[in-house]
């Protein structure tokens, strides 16, 4: 599982010309499933993005993690986290996980970073979204579960 974590203002995600989540000072989550992921995939990237110390204390050093300015976290699937690029000029997302297992996936982050007593706004899995956001710093993380264990 992969993710690009940005701190945002604010961010949101439109479908069809409709937001479909938004939400103000927070974490942007691009989030990215892959074959194989298990629970301890899921378990372990939700933990990460909920106590990433990314957002300034009153010193301005970075030492906060969302929760603890009161902020929200807006995930988005991105299967082409997983796009390999190493051979040719269109990447292949072999990678990627199967649209069935990544979805479940997905949802399975978005409900843990909720019981973590996080605000969560989503996307639409699967459908072509317009994001909009406004970075903050700009501080953007990568986050590869493979790289965990």
């Amino acid at each position: 599982m992969r993710a690009v974590v940005q701190r945002v203002t604010r961010a949101h995600v439109a479908v069809d010309g409709q937001t479909v989540g938004s939400i103000e000072r927070g974490l942007l989550v691009y989030l990215g499933a892959a074959r194989g992921d298990s629970k301890r995939d899921v378990d372990w990237m939700a933990h990460k993005i909920a106590t990433l110390r990314i957002f300034p204390d009153t010193d301005g050093k970075m030492s906060l993690d969302v929760g603890e300015v009161e902020g929200q976290v807006l995930v988005v699937s991105q299967f082409t986290l997983f796009g390999d690029v190493r051979k040719g000029r269109r990447p292949s997302f072999e990678r990627a996980g199967e649209p069935t297992a990544a979805a479940a996936d997905y949802e399975a982050v978005c409900g843990k970073l909720r019981e973590l007593g996080l605000g969560v706004a989503t996307g639409r899995f699967r459908a072509m979204m317009a994001v909009h956001c406004v970075v903050d710093g700009p501080v953007t993380i990568l986050v590869d579960s493979e790289k965990s264990f």
